[in-house]
């Protein structure tokens, strides 16, 4: 791989590394930080604009929704275009997003800003760790990847504290205006510094993969939103997105020169560790949301209170993400993923026995805790491990793919999970003489919070048994690099 980064960085371009990886990270830490900062502000925004919860909603689905259908696209663009085209382009555009929403009059105009913001995030992320892949050599990929994945789970983890603390004195629109400034000093360093690392093959534009990648993506994304709602808003769109998913698949496996290249599944250990990265998105994107719920709803915390609730185990997460990438390079996947799935399947199984009105504040911080330094110990060895068999063409679309499925993993088991803690609250509630009483409003959510969290100590034992078949590249003998 270093032979063919040099024949494409010009002699007279440097590829300085720290200053490009502290650009990609800067940016990429507002993008996902902008995917949760909002949710404290909901409420205040539901009496602003005076609309419901269900149109409100619309700021976190249609966020996932938009970058679902931008990731797969990546790929295309990642060949057709410069890294430092691509850079700037994608970071303007979620910086005029980001413009829009806090000048917003309207919902409506509020709605568009986030869609825009969704475009610049789902171009910029796969880029990001595209770029940081080729520009280190094998031996450091991990330890970069592990400082990426601060960007992943630290920013929207400390998002709601964030949030919180804002909205204690400043009105909602300061949620985005502190990300102005912080976008700015990435765009001038990106400038600056970032030089082009990928091989431009200049590949054709296929129009119907576009449309096919769009309705299926974003079929499948609305459908499972609606979960728990009509059949008609969530069976439907599903179905189509299916039926998109399957030809946009097969279309591209019999492309000569496909906008998304699906042969990286023909390597066990991508398939395996994508299945395994799935899963970890699933079960974290739905805990970030329903135990907030838990502890305001159920136990009657404010905003504020439940986000610095959340916040050690957002601090966890990035200190333990880049030793874990370190500990790979030295001891390869193994010896991380499978305690990391190991420990996470008991946390949840500790949560599923001790959820109750009367847990403790200090246990939940601890549980919590342990179920992000899991996450820590998962993520990068996973994602590395997987992306270290594919070639330098193949690896933007190594990237996309899977960029793509934890989008759709996190909107996927957010809205599954939910809908099955809404489905068992109301079946609590329909079996009590009071169910408008607010202590049968708060067991209903202990029941619901519960049963989703024995479900997931299921999902996780599957992925405890996958993770038993990882096996660590010999990078010694292997050919793509």
């Amino acid at each position: 791989m270093e032979q063919e980064l040099k024949q494409i960085v010009c002699e007279d371009d440097e590829i300085k590394v720290i200053p490009i990886t502290i650009a990609l990270i800067l940016a990429g830490f507002f993008c996902m930080l902008n995917e949760t900062v909002l949710n404290m502000a909901l409420k205040s925004l539901m009496g602003q604009f005076n609309i419901s919860a269900t149109t409100v909603q619309w700021l976190s689905t249609g966020y996932m929704l938009i970058m679902g259908v931008s990731i797969p696209i990546s790929a295309f663009l990642t060949q057709t275009f410069t890294t430092r085209q691509l850079f700037l382009a994608s970071v303007i555009i979620f910086l005029v997003g980001t413009i829009i929403c806090s000048a917003a009059p309207a919902f409506s105009i509020l709605l568009i800003g986030r869609l825009i913001q969704a475009v610049g995030t789902g171009v910029l992320i796969p880029n990001i760790i595209n770029t940081l892949l080729i520009i280190n050599p094998v031996e450091k990929r991990g330890k970069a990847l592990g400082i990426f994945n601060l960007v992943m789970f630290c920013a929207p983890a400390i998002g709601p504290t964030l949030s919180g603390l804002v909205l204690q004195s400043l009105s909602w629109r300061w949620l985005f205006l502190i990300i102005i400034p912080f976008s700015i000093i990435a765009l001038i360093i990106g400038y600056t510094y970032l030089r082009n690392v990928t091989k431009l093959t200049n590949p054709h534009l296929d129009i119907l993969s576009i449309l096919l990648s769009t309705v299926g993506f974003g079929g499948f994304i609305y459908g499972v939103s609606n979960i728990g709602n009509s059949a008609a808003t969530m069976t439907l769109p599903i179905i189509i997105g299916c039926i998109a998913l399957f030809t946009f698949t097969l279309r591209q496996i019999h492309m000569k020169d496909p906008m998304l290249d699906m042969h990286p599944f023909k390597y066990p250990m991508f398939t395996i560790g994508t299945i395994l990265i799935i899963i970890m998105h699933m079960v974290n994107f739905a805990t970030m949301l329903i135990l907030p719920m838990f502890l305001e709803g159920a136990l009657g915390l404010t905003a504020f209170v439940a986000g610095l609730i959340m916040l050690p185990g957002g601090l966890i997460n990035g200190i333990v993400s880049p030793i874990s990438g370190h500990l790979y390079d030295r001891f390869g996947a193994k010896v991380l993923i499978i305690p990391g799935f190991i420990i996470s399947t008991i946390v949840f199984c500790a949560f599923s026995f001790t959820i109750s009105l009367k847990i403790t504040i200090p246990l939940i911080i601890a549980l919590h805790c342990l179920s992000l330094f899991a996450v820590g110990i998962i993520n990068t060895p996973t994602q590395t491990n997987s992306l270290n068999q594919l070639s330098l063409e193949s690896a933007p679309h190594g990237t996309a793919i899977m960029n793509t499925l934890q989008q759709i993993a996190g909107a996927f088991g957010t809205s599954l999970f939910v809908a099955i803690m809404s489905s068992n609250q109301k079946s609590y509630l329909m079996s009590v003489a009071n169910p408008n009483d607010s202590h049968s409003q708060a067991l209903s959510l202990v029941f619901g919070v519960h049963n989703v969290f024995i479900i997931q100590v299921f999902i996780l034992l599957v992925a405890v048994i996958l993770s038993l078949f990882i096996k660590r590249n010999n990078f010694t003998t292997t050919e793509n690099y």
